[in-house]
């Protein structure tokens, strides 16, 4: 096998597939890099059961053939390569890489151990790349960190008509976003690892289209997002969502409004005196937005931000991270927060965060933000 590649194409590529393997994967042969060269490309893919990676790119193949050697290992290299083109030739000794005067010797693996990339061949559709990666960093934060409980770990996708919508949920919030879906009306619904979705986000997010395919059944549902000459495939995780959309209110007359710049800076500085997992004391009335924290060693921090409030004054605790990621997630000037009702009068009812195009006009009705009070000790 020999090939010759520009620099930077190879390096791009190895870094594209690499990213979504484990820092630490329980079987070596997983942490290889698949490449393989025929007439004037190569494919280069990466897998670990769970998610795999696959891109291809232009080459001048010598000689066709078949490589698996590590991963990180390559990328790092690749990365590191002087502006010259890339040669690499395998041989007897191992898999020689070498770019101007640089030489590196690399170990290859055994190819024939390596497990065969899946296939996706099912109803597909198409979303704008850069609007499905924002509505990722919209919800994805939101997911479950405990894989105690699996299905709260991953982002929903429900296809219905011409609409996407992405759910994620860790018990105390909802995030969920809507985007726009060229392709198959049928419903479908796809509980996909966050991790895996960030990653999609992150490497798509300045194409054009993305393409997202459903396939498989039983113990092997896989869905793929493919864009340009990428692919990205991931093992949807199995179990039942949670039907957490029964919790968003349809009434919304008691709410304030807020510019969303302000309230975070604010939120941050008084958050600075708060313990850890401490409330943070909000209150909602005529006069504007105060917030009051009491925190170890005699801190205290209080502060006010205008705001418009229709209804009643309010006095609540709220979570000022998960508050925060809420706001950043908004991306509006204004920021409405709705204060729900609930039919048990024992259980704090959770407010409801959407954006708000100015003080009087409301934004969007395609991102939403449930977050569950915390009760107040004071």
């Amino acid at each position: 096998m020999r090939f010759q590649v520009n620099r930077d194409v190879f390096s791009d590529a190895v870094s594209f597939v690499v990213k979504l393997l484990p820092q630490r994967n329980p079987q070596p042969i997983l942490a290889g890099v698949l490449i393989e060269a025929s007439e004037d490309r190569l494919s280069l893919s990466a897998f670990d059961y769970e998610a795999s990676a696959r891109t291809t790119i232009e080459a001048s193949v010598d000689e066709p053939g078949t490589i698996l050697v590590h991963g990180r290992l390559l990328s790092d290299i690749a990365s590191r390569l002087p502006n010259a083109p890339v040669q690499i030739t395998v041989d007897d000794d191992g898999i020689l890489l070498t770019c101007g005067s640089a030489r590196f010797t690399l170990a290859s693996m055994p190819v024939q151990e390596y497990p065969a990339i899946p296939e996706v061949a099912g109803s597909s559709g198409l979303v704008p790349a850069e609007i499905f990666a924002t509505a990722i960093a919209q919800v994805a934060f939101a997911a479950s960190r405990d894989d105690v409980t699996p299905v709260l770990t991953g982002v929903q996708l429900e296809v219905s008509g011409t609409r996407l919508s992405l759910v994620a949920t860790d018990r105390y919030r909802v995030a969920l976003r809507d985007v726009p879906w060229d392709g198959s009306d049928e419903q479908a619904t796809a509980l996909v690892p966050a991790r895996t979705l960030q990653e999609v986000g992150k490497t798509f997010a300045h194409g054009e289209n993305i393409s997202i395919a459903f396939s498989g059944s039983g113990d092997r549902e896989i869905i793929a997002f493919t864009s340009g000459n990428k692919t990205v495939t991931s093992l949807l995780i199995k179990g039942n969502f949670p039907p957490v959309r029964r919790l968003f209110p349809e009434q919304t007359d008691h709410y304030a409004v807020v510019n969303t710049g302000e309230l975070i800076e604010a939120v941050r500085r008084v958050a600075l005196v708060l313990d850890r997992s401490a409330p943070l004391r909000f209150t909602f009335g005529a006069d504007g937005v105060g917030m009051d924290a009491s925190g170890t060693e005699q801190a205290r921090a209080t502060e006010s931000v205008d705001s418009t409030l229709a209804g009643d004054d309010v006095t609540l605790g709220l979570n000022p991270q998960y508050l925060l990621e809420a706001l950043s997630a908004v991306r509006s000037e204004f920021t409405r927060v709705t204060f729900t009702s609930s039919e048990n009068a024992n259980k704090l009812s959770p407010i409801l965060v959407t954006p708000q195009t100015s003080i009087d006009k409301g934004g969007e009705d395609t991102f939403k933000y449930l977050l569950q009070p915390n009760l107040l000790l004071r």
